[in-house]
């Protein structure tokens, strides 16, 4: 999910100008001439004999820690929002549902916890997803289930995941999933947006055949520009039998760039299905600027018709299925929906969830595209026709999205497939998924003027609906802010609390009572991209002045940090940084301290440093505080530092160490 820069202008300016896959394979069913009252006429006819790709569904990618604070969300607005997520005939109704394997390592917005942090470790609740996919099941028990590693804890191999301990470990992944958590997962990848490697991808295979899992390959989930280029894999299993054997599907990221899709003509032929298995409503780059209808979902409407159109693609999976994670974290708004203040139970149904519905409501996995029944509106738009494996119903999505003046379509079947009658959805600035009509054929057709700027679906089906629930207002983030770690499961994250890299979470307290927080990753994981060092962030990005606080214990050597005014966390802005943008107090085993300004693609300024006695095997407290320019750095009561700087005005608070093991307890944020 790399973040690429791009006018907004020029993302919404695409226009569906080059050859679809339809019309490559015939235009039978497609006419287009002026009609009586004076609009183009565009006649789709609906035959149950044409051929086409089986539709595989529409879904969405958890990953990059985009769901972390989703559970945090208290009932009932928690399982509101997995309904609009999940629930059919309800919502974006997603059929997919495709999970990081985590591995301790930020992947976008976070590190996401590993269920084998040693070859010995074997810890199958930790973390979110096994929950997420649950929850998922238990809304639509036939979601399809898909998982795709970024990054591997170290122990797999020395900066790469090409190894057969790793191809072991997503099969651990895998089987532990239907062992523990009744879980059947149809697919997996190899390495996000890494060039793949053809041992490995055979490697895989033998592994996932050796543990008897039924699970399907996907390769190779590259980016534009990636390695050989995204679609290399083509190539490779032309040339090589086994890989070819061992590949199930191809799946590729982002395949629209500068308005044209780069899918070659051999991945067609290839016989194996093309999925755009991460894909967004900037697909081709840009910054993520909503999902309001006005924009990210006007986007979607035609993206997920050209996605098959001319891409190719019986599946797309969206980057990111919510956005749960704080918005100074990198590519905010990622998600279909919004959902990242769980302390105020507040989320926002955006528009790309209703033109995700305006598909998956109307057709289901296994549906058949019929091609000579999809292409273009003369007047800008597209259309796509799908029907039922049994032919006794049929659906046809269309967009006017870049019209500028209304059109109609004429819709006939040939033997084969009903025209009964029609039910008509349409979303646009001022409808949001409305059942606005219901149809009879009048001598065998039916005639409909299409509205520009516009989604619509014509359907034989029912059951289709618009969830109902409320959300309660948005609030701020809780000031004063305080945890000492008592209410939280043993093994599992404090809530709000967002970790970057490495894994914070809940022990019992070494020389204390009770639970604390505690980092315990201390041998680097490989990486997918940035790795700065372990630090988990809450908060409010307007907060200017407070005080924040924590006891702390460093086991070993290393340090912990306390951070302030972070006013950004986008690990992308700077791939050498191991420190957000903020203020940071780093505190050593060995007594060395400093208090430091970070900021991306500028150099560490250190304000004040100095030695204090060793800190090593012994609690202790630490403050940080911001009062205008003045930042002042105690340890154990003693001021270490008060200095005046103006580098950062405001942002939020966070807590870190390095590679090693060290204990907090007692955080609190408060007014000075």
């Amino acid at each position: 999910m790399k973040v690429r820069k791009q006018s907004l202008t020029r993302v919404l300016s695409r226009t569906a100008g080059v050859a679809t896959i339809c019309f490559a394979m015939g235009t039978i069913g497609v006419r287009a001439a002026d009609g009586p009252i004076g609009l183009p006429v565009t006649g789709i006819v609906l035959d149950g004999a044409a051929t086409g790709r089986v539709y595989e569904g529409i879904g969405a990618l958890s990953a990059g820690a985009s769901s972390r604070l989703l559970y945090d969300y208290k009932e009932p607005y928690r399982s509101q929002i997995l309904d609009y997520l999940f629930k059919p005939g309800y919502g974006a109704a997603l059929q997919h549902l495709k999970v990081e394997i985590g591995a301790d390592v930020n992947s976008t917005d976070g590190s996401e916890p590993g269920s084998m942090r040693s070859k010995e470790d074997h810890n199958y609740s930790r973390g979110y997803e096994w929950w997420l996919m649950e929850e998922a099941r238990k809304r639509n028990p036939k979601i399809i289930l898909d998982t795709l590693p970024w990054g591997a804890p170290g122990w797999v191999g020395k900066g790469t995941l090409y190894t057969k301990a790793m191809a072991d470990y997503v099969a651990d992944f895998l089987q532990s999933a239907k062992k523990y958590h009744g879980l059947d997962i149809a697919y997996t990848g190899i390495w996000n947006e890494k060039q793949f490697d053809a041992t490995y991808v055979k490697q895989l295979s033998a592994a996932l055949k050796k543990q008897r899992l039924e699970t399907k390959i996907v390769c190779c989930d590259e980016y534009p520009g990636e390695g050989l280029g995204q679609w290399s894999i083509v190539n490779a299993m032309r040339d090589d039998a086994d890989l070819y054997k061992a590949v199930d599907f191809i799946g590729v990221h982002y395949s629209l760039v500068d308005g044209k899709y780069t899918t070659p003509g051999d991945a067609r032929k290839i016989g194996k299905p093309i999925w755009s298995s991460e894909d967004q409503p900037n697909s081709g780059g840009g910054p993520i600027v909503s999902r309001e209808w006005q924009i990210g979902g006007r986007i979607l409407a035609r993206l997920y018709n050209r996605n098959y159109l001319e891409g190719g693609f019986t599946k797309t999976e969206i980057w990111s299925p919510v956005t749960s994670y704080y918005d100074i974290l990198a590519a905010p708004n990622s998600g279909l929906m919004y959902a990242n203040t769980p302390w105020s139970g507040f989320y926002n149904v955006q528009g790309a969830i209703w033109a995700t519905a305006h598909t998956t409501q109307f057709a289901l996995p296994g549906w058949q595209y019929i091609d000579n029944a999809c292409g273009h509106l003369p007047e800008q738009g597209s259309f796509v026709s799908l029907r039922a494996p049994d032919r006794k119903d049929w659906s046809v999505v269309v967009e006017t999205i870049d019209a500028k003046k209304p059109q109609r379509i004429i819709l006939s079947a040939r033997p084969g497939l009903p025209l009964k009658r029609i039910h008509v959805w349409e979303t646009n600035a001022q409808r949001t998924f409305e059942h606005v009509s219901d149809l009879a054929p009048v001598n065998g057709e039916l005639s409909y003027t299409l509205e520009p700027d516009s989604l619509y679906t014509f359907t034989t089906t029912t059951g289709q609906g618009r969830g109902t629930a409320q959300p309660p207002p948005s609030t701020p983030f809780p000031f004063p802010y305080a945890d000492n770690f008592e209410d939280t499961e043993i093994e599992r994250a404090p809530r709000f609390l967002s970790d970057q890299d490495g894994a914070f979470e809940l022990h019992p307290c070494v020389n204390r009572e009770g639970r604390c927080l505690e980092q315990v990753i201390i041998e680097k994981p490989v990486p997918w991209g940035p790795l700065p060092d372990p630090f988990t962030l809450a908060g409010d990005i307007h907060w200017s002045d407070y005080r924040i606080a924590v006891d702390f214990m460093i086991a070993g050597d290393g340090p912990v940090t306390l951070m302030g005014r972070v006013e950004s966390a986008d690990v992308f802005q700077d791939g050498n940084a191991i420190w957000p943008s903020g203020y940071v107090l780093s505190l050593r085993a060995d007594g060395k301290w400093a208090l430091s300004s970070s900021a991306y693609k500028a150099a560490t300024r250190e304000l004040a440093s100095g030695v204090v006695p060793a800190l090593t095997g012994k609690w202790h407290h630490a403050v940080l505080r911001f009062e205008g320019v003045k930042i002042s750095a105690i340890c154990d009561g003693v001021t270490l530092a008060s200095v005046s700087d103006s580098t950062h005005a405001k942002g939020m608070f966070a807590i870190g160490t390095g590679w090693n093991r060290a204990q907090f307890d007692n955080l609190s944020v408060t007014p000075n």
